[in-house]
């Protein structure tokens, strides 16, 4: 892909997204449709996928943006149900999704087939995400499938790249390749954790929240390459590393944290947007390999997707409800409702990693054209068919959050208890002998109780029913007293009053402020 043809592609995508936005539809799902439709326009060139970018360039830095924004505490208390998914799912959907493929597709050598159920076997979590955050998911549900894709991808990568060597015959055997599959995951895990330590005490000790910044995005590119290089898990490196520079964040700057969230945010944005139009644009490109009769191609289609569907389905419902048959695991608490596995089913989209991998085959693999544009179809048909339906699954099923209260009432006692201390030591630092004047003091007292009141005043009736509460009324007319403060200081600029760079120190301290106000 030459520049002009990615900038081109960036500019579509990014007003798509915007369109999404303004319509509340999922961005991915329009994005995908959009690219499907321009890559048929007369005119339009052809915008192969480059799998180095996505692998190298993508994949990266969107997994560590979203590794930094996890919970390393809650992915640890769902660990068994997240590994379960991005461990297990990944190796049964692979051989499922293989043998189907060996079955349907006529010559379809059996190694080839198993790289195709590797190539479709991580889901891409981004669609779902967005559409159960939009929708209010329960917190665990949207913790198990963020967990899920931060790890599987590794998982399938790693597989796919043993079951291509043996493949092309360059690989020794599928008991070797589990061990490398094993080395290769410890590798990673190893990696990420040990980089992930130093660079957490390099920026530390950096004192600058730009150039702390600066490091943060070379990150997952570093350490990417890094254990590729030890033939060890990339991703799994940057999985590990993102959670746990996540988890230390609260030991660094307030300004870097507000600029390293700024930044991610973008880039995600940014990312999100060109692969999923690139996934589009793929369709003239894996229909001129094809070289198999046209009605195989709809039949195996067809078969490899609902193979791929319900792989999911039964793997979700045993794996859940089997071990309740023993006595030990039923006295932990009472049954998940069938409503859940069944959403955690349904949110098996495929992304833009199936498409890379397909992309990276040798086109010495056997079958490797029809392999490719089945990559293709699971891609584009989970895409479409969950995409569009999870909404409606969600709402009827009637799966939504019913923790906000609770999640309300820890962080009301939380910000009382924060509120406390704050004031003890503003007591301490203003007591006897200080001759702090009072005024500064009352104010300081006011910040802590507006703070810890604003919670608290949330587990009541909804605003709508009793009126705005003192909270709002407060960050509603702070909020309009710095927008009169703005306009009074770029009018002073405009007058030729107040220099350009003052401007901008005086514009930063009341963002500053307005940012501690959005809560």
């Amino acid at each position: 892909m030459n520049g002009l043809a990615l900038l081109i592609v960036l500019v579509v995508s990014l007003a798509v997204t915007a369109l999404a936005d303004r319509f509340r539809v999922s961005s991915p799902l329009l994005l995908v449709l959009v690219g499907l439709a321009l890559s048929y326009l007369p005119g339009i060139p052809n915008v192969p996928l480059d799998p180095d970018l996505v692998l190298f360039l993508v994949l990266p830095p969107l997994l560590y943006s979203a590794a930094l924004e996890s919970s390393a505490l809650r992915l640890r208390e769902n660990l068994n149900r997240i590994g379960q998914l991005a461990f297990g799912l990944v190796i049964f959907t692979t051989a499922v999704v293989g043998l189907v493929a060996w079955w349907v597709v006529p010559g379809l050598p059996l190694a080839s087939a198993l790289v195709l159920g590797a190539v479709v076997a991580p889901p891409d979590a981004v669609a779902a995400a967005s559409i159960g955050r939009r929708l209010g998911l329960p917190r665990r549900m949207m913790t198990i499938i963020e967990g899920e894709s931060l790890l599987n991808d590794a998982t399938a990568l790693t597989l796919f790249r043993v079951l291509l060597a043996v493949a092309l015959g360059t690989g020794a055997s599928l008991l070797e390749g589990l061990g490398e599959f094993v080395l290769a995951a410890g590798g990673g895990i190893l990696v990420g954790a040990a980089v992930g330590w130093v660079i957490h005490r390099v920026r530390l000790r950096l004192g600058d929240s730009s150039l702390e910044s600066a490091v943060g995005l070379v990150v997952p590119f570093a350490i990417y390459l890094l254990a590729e290089e030890l033939h060890a898990s990339g991703v799994l490196a940057v999985v590990i590393a993102g959670l746990y520079l996540g988890h230390k964040s609260t030991e660094g700057g307030f300004a870097t944290r507000i600029q390293d969230q700024a930044v991610w945010k973008a880039l995600d944005r940014l990312l999100e947007a060109l692969v999923f139009a690139l996934i589009g644009l793929q369709l003239p490109i894996v229909v001129a390999e094809l070289r198999i009769p046209f009605g195989l191609v709809v039949a195996s289609s067809l078969a490899v997707l609902a193979a791929t569907i319900l792989a999911r389905f039964v793997w979700m419902f045993p794996t859940i409800y089997l071990p309740r048959l023993l006595p030990k695991v039923r006295a932990r608490g009472p049954a998940l409702p069938w409503q859940v596995p069944t959403v955690l089913s349904w949110a098996g989209m495929r992304g833009v990693v199936t498409l890379a991998a397909a992309f990276t085959i040798d086109p010495a693999m056997p079958g490797r054209d029809i392999v490719l544009f089945l990559a293709f179809v699971v891609t584009v048909g989970t895409l479409l068919i969950h995409g569009l339906s999870l909404p409606w699954v969600i709402r009827r099923l009637n799966v939504h959050d019913r923790g906000a209260q609770h999640d309300t009432l820890q962080e009301a006692a939380a910000k009382q208890a924060a509120a406390e201390r704050a004031l003890e030591t503003l007591e301490e630092l203003t007591g006897p002998g200080n001759h702090t004047p009072e005024h500064i003091t009352s104010q300081l007292r006011s910040w802590a109780e507006q703070r810890s009141n604003g919670a608290w005043e949330r587990l009541g009736r909804p605003a709508e029913e009793i009126g705005e509460s003192p909270s709002v009324t407060f960050v509603r007319l702070r909020r309009a007293m710095l927008d009169a403060e703005r306009t009074t200081f770029v009018r002073f600029r405009d007058m030729g009053r107040l220099e350009e760079g003052t401007m901008r120190e005086l514009l930063r301290e009341l963002d500053y402020e307005e940012a501690m106000l959005d809560r």
